[in-house]
């Protein structure tokens, strides 16, 4: 299911344009030197937003509209110029958002759920009493988003921080929950966007897989500091309170939520993927269950605003990359991945990711993790960071972030050469062809926006 009735009014509208093709070689946008307009516009949209994170949606919101309307009137879309080729780029891109947009407000439903089943009051029962506790969640984070979107491991986790730390969550350690459920999905491909894209693209899983190479050891890096400053900032709780019961059913229903997302999305990807860039099919399998268990246990419906405003947030970001003119890439090669990964902190990685299938020549496993867990730098770098920020609104503060979750930095470094080292470079030997956008499945969205 695409958007024929607003691309038809469209083309109503302006009965003689040109065809996409024609209209991007008939026009070009302005540059300052070498850089187009729209990437200056685009950094000062993400300048807004790291220095006043107090205004962080206005801001994201207002620079989707600016862009947009000087790729109207200034500037050709990769579909077409003014707002024939807007109307053809919305029609391509509607689906990822349209994904994006059900998933984060549907997992912010969802780590209600788990959080009142009572699971993470339990947990202290399980988790070391001192700071390996800290590490333990991290990992836990870490394997549930090798199969399950990010967004749903990061907000776990985030719930499970918020119960066993009393609510007081050090910023630091907020950013080590991203990291770990970027870094779990990087070498599986249900366990990240970009590489779904991958598989579906006939990259086989095997050619993926090493890139934990790079993601365990960063793990390691950032893993245990994260742990150290979480405890000194509010030690783990000892011991769950004895009265303490879970609510079964409400564990089954985000059971059936998780489990509803990874069948449709391994179905779609598998047996479906001609249709799979028509329909938000993980996302409405997302809410399928939320609404048919509503009788059984009502959703925190009141979280619905806030989770929209992040979301409204983070789809503004994903719009405004989806309009770059990033046209092509470097020349495959280690370098190149190694930046792409910095680039995918602040870019969306799906369609940097996208333009490298179509390159090819990439090792796609570095490359997995380079996009995956590039993005875990910076709190709107992925869509796993903005699911966390709407939990806990004190990590949208960008200069804090990077502060104090210095050691995602160095992780990343750390995890790229370590890879590099011990494997090399292996440029995969699938043969490439033109990718369809693929159904969001862990943003990193852009990891800009991660996907997540």
């Amino acid at each position: 299911m695409r958007l024929p009735g607003l691309t038809a009014l469209l083309l109503l509208a302006l009965p003689g344009s040109a065809s996409a093709q024609d209209a991007a070689t008939a026009f070009s946008g302005a540059s300052v030197g070498p850089v187009p307009v729209e990437f200056i516009l685009f950094g000062l949209v993400l300048l807004g937003v790291a220095l006043f994170h107090n205004t962080t949606m206005q801001i994201a919101i207002g620079g989707a509209v600016i862009i947009a309307l000087y790729k109207v009137f200034a500037s050709p879309f990769r579909t077409g110029a003014g707002l024939w080729g807007f109307g053809m780029h919305l029609e391509h891109e509607w689906v990822i958002l349209t994904n994006l947009l059900m998933l984060l407000v549907g997992f912010a439903l969802l780590a209600r759920h788990f959080e009142d089943s009572k699971v993470p009051a339990v947990l202290p029962r399980f988790l070391p009493d001192d700071w390996t506790g800290g590490l333990v969640l991290l990992v836990l984070i870490f394997v549930l988003s090798s199969f399950l979107d990010n967004i749903a491991a990061a907000l776990i986790g985030g719930a499970i921080a918020h119960t066993v730390y009393k609510g007081k969550v050090h910023i630091g350690y907020l950013a080590a929950i991203v990291a770990a459920s970027n870094a779990g999905g990087s070498g599986s491909v249900v366990g990240d966007t970009t590489t779904t894209m991958m598989w579906i693209a006939g990259v086989r899983p095997i050619e993926v897989l090493h890139g934990y190479m790079g993601a365990i050891p960063a793990m390691a890096v950032f893993g245990v500091p994260a742990a150290l400053l979480q405890q000194r900032y509010s030690p783990i709780q000892k011991g769950a309170a004895p009265d303490v019961r879970v609510d079964w059913a409400r564990l089954g229903v985000v059971v059936g939520i998780l489990v509803a997302a990874v069948v449709v999305n391994v179905t779609i990807n598998t047996h479906f993927t001609e249709i799979s860039d028509r329909f938000p099919f993980l996302g409405a399998s997302v809410w399928a269950v939320l609404l048919v268990t509503a009788g059984m246990r009502k959703p925190e419906w009141s979280l619905l605003p806030g989770a929209l405003k992040g979301a409204a947030f983070l789809l503004s970001l994903v719009l405004c990359a989806s309009m770059m003119p990033v046209e092509r890439l470097p020349a495959a090669s280690w370098h190149a991945a190694l930046g792409l990964g910095f680039i995918s902190a602040v870019f969306d990685n799906i369609p940097l990711t996208a333009l490298a299938l179509n390159q090819g020549g990439y090792d796609w496993g570095m490359l997995a993790y380079a996009v995956g867990f590039g993005g875990s730098m910076i709190w709107f770098g992925s869509s796993a960071g903005v699911a966390i920020a709407t939990m806990y609104p004190e990590a949208r503060d960008a200069g804090k972030w990077l502060r104090h979750g210095w050691f995602v930095t160095v992780a990343y470094v750390v995890g790229f050469f370590v890879l590099l080292g011990v494997l090399g470079f292996r440029p995969g030997s699938t043969r490439r062809g033109s990718v369809a956008p693929a159904p969001v499945s862990a943003v990193t969205v852009p990891s800009t926006i991660r996907t997540p």
